[in-house]
């Protein structure tokens, strides 16, 4: 059996179209548009990145503000029928590799209650939840979990990443 192997590089003005699409796919009328995606590839506190199949197809993408020393993922998503692949969890890796190369040393998001596959690949890389946002999705008024690492640079964190990398990567390829 021959391993997936996933491509995260930076999201260009040529992959918008693409993305927009999983973007809708994934949140419904509710989702950023064309211009909210060209938008933040201008942004200078923003970094996206796209995730792509061996075929060089978008399966995914994810985007975070870097503030200081605070990252806030601002969104993420995997084509519907890509999920379950560890295509989310190759743009987190990537997303954490960014914030220790810029001495990031939280990082926080916000996630449906009902999202449970999503909470727990978060709380696999040691996002705990420290509240709710109520009525935070305007779609639904459904509530969003405000979840937070801690220090990224701990010991103890720093040891759970490498080891969850690892894992990650005996079962895909991440390039």
């Amino acid at each position: 059996m021959s391993m997936n192997e996933i491509y995260v590089t930076p999201m260009e003005k040529e992959d918008v179209t693409d993305v927009s699409l999983i973007e809708a796919a994934a949140y419904g009328n509710h989702h950023w548009s064309k211009d909210a995606f060209y938008s933040e590839i201008d942004n200078k506190v923003a970094k996206y990145y796209t995730a792509k199949d061996s075929g060089k197809n978008i399966v995914g993408y994810a985007g975070t503000w870097h503030i200081v020393d605070e990252a806030h993922i601002t969104t993420i998503a995997v084509k519907p029928e890509e999920r379950r692949k560890h295509i989310a969890e190759c743009l987190i890796v990537k997303l954490l590799e960014d914030c220790y190369n810029e001495f990031i040393k939280y990082i926080t998001l916000e996630v449906r209650v009902s999202n449970i596959p999503a909470i727990k690949l978060y709380e696999k890389y040691g996002f705990r939840s420290l509240g709710t946002r109520k009525g935070y999705y305007q779609d639904n008024n459904e509530d969003a979990l405000i979840m937070w690492t801690e220090n990224i640079f701990s010991d103890e964190y720093k040891e759970l990443f490498i080891k969850n990398k690892a894992e990650l990567e005996s079962d895909i390829i991440l390039k």
